[in-house]
């Protein structure tokens, strides 16, 4: 008689690994990469916070002077000009407190700027805006326009010409100001050279590199497309058309409102325009070609 058989074991199962163990090697380059951008993005926008409140002065200091805080609100590259906001403050004894002159006060600027300033004698100062007109750029150049020009101011007192000291600044965030003291015996000089800020160049671009690359999937899909000989498919044409139109708008979403046929135009968006154009014609051709071929198979 055969002796009885040992009863089977119980298969072991295989030990199942988290699965959260497995995405470590993939998270970890991931939360660096984060870091990694966030640190660069806090030192690019801490340079540029640091520009913009950087303040130059040009000028005297004589206890009795006229100070005149120059800054730039607002530059309109099509028109090319920019907004300057001017506070006035008489030093000593020429003002009464600071907030009145004791004589008529007229600041004469420069040819650029459009207009002299005029004050009463006794009366409360106000800030001012004037109008200086910019040369040496074209917006068509868009983001890499630039532009220059010269503030001056020269301070005359009942019929006298007095001491000056200009503080210039900007708080224009879309542009860079570039200020240079410039030596003059009764006035105060500031020649300015403005370019796009740093964050407006990085976000143009991104946007140029944005475009080519919807417009390098948009062919890559039409080639798989009519290669593959597919016939119309609609969620690809759909996608197709979709592109074609949220990329004009994604272009209207540049800062400064550039107009048509800027840089940013020639470079990028025309071209990824009409790549994206011609290969929905040719999928849509392809495929009623297609299309049509396999219904006359189907009919014989």
């Amino acid at each position: 008689m055969a002796p009885p058989r040992d009863p089977p074991r119980p298969a072991r199962r295989p030990h199942l690994r988290r699965s959260g163990s497995s995405l470590w090697p993939v998270l970890i380059p991931i939360a660096v990469l984060i870091v990694v951008a966030v640190a660069v993005g806090s030192w690019l926008q801490f340079n540029e916070r640091q520009s913009l409140d950087t303040v130059q002065e040009v000028g005297t200091r004589a206890a009795d002077r006229v100070d005149v805080a120059a800054t730039v609100q607002r530059v309109d590259a099509a028109a090319r000009e920019l907004l300057l906001r001017v506070t006035v403050v008489p030093r000593g004894d020429l003002g009464e407190q600071g907030t009145a002159p004791v004589a008529d006060l007229a600041l004469q600027t420069s040819a650029a700027t459009l207009g002299d300033l005029t004050f009463k004698a006794h009366e409360r100062l106000t800030t001012r805006d004037v109008q200086v007109a910019m040369v040496g750029g074209s917006i068509s150049d868009y983001p890499f326009d630039t532009y220059e020009t010269a503030i001056e101011f020269r301070a005359v007192l009942d019929g006298k010409q007095v001491p000056v000291r200009m503080v210039f600044s900007n708080n224009d965030t879309l542009f860079s100001v570039s200020a240079t003291p410039a030596s003059s015996p009764q006035a105060a000089v500031m020649r300015l050279r403005l370019t796009r800020s740093g964050s407006l160049l990085v976000f143009a671009v991104f946007m140029m590199l944005v475009m080519w690359a919807l417009a390098a999937s948009v062919l890559i899909g039409a080639w798989y497309l009519t290669t593959r000989r597919q016939g119309l498919v609609w969620p690809a044409l759909a996608w197709m058309a979709a592109t074609l139109f949220a990329l004009a708008a994604f272009r209207n979403t540049a800062p400064g409102t550039p107009p048509i046929g800027c840089v940013l135009d020639w470079f990028a968006f025309l071209w990824a325009e009409t790549t994206i154009a011609l290969s929905l014609i040719a999928v849509v051709l392809t495929g009623v070609r297609t299309a049509l071929r396999q219904d006359d198979t189907h009919v014989t």
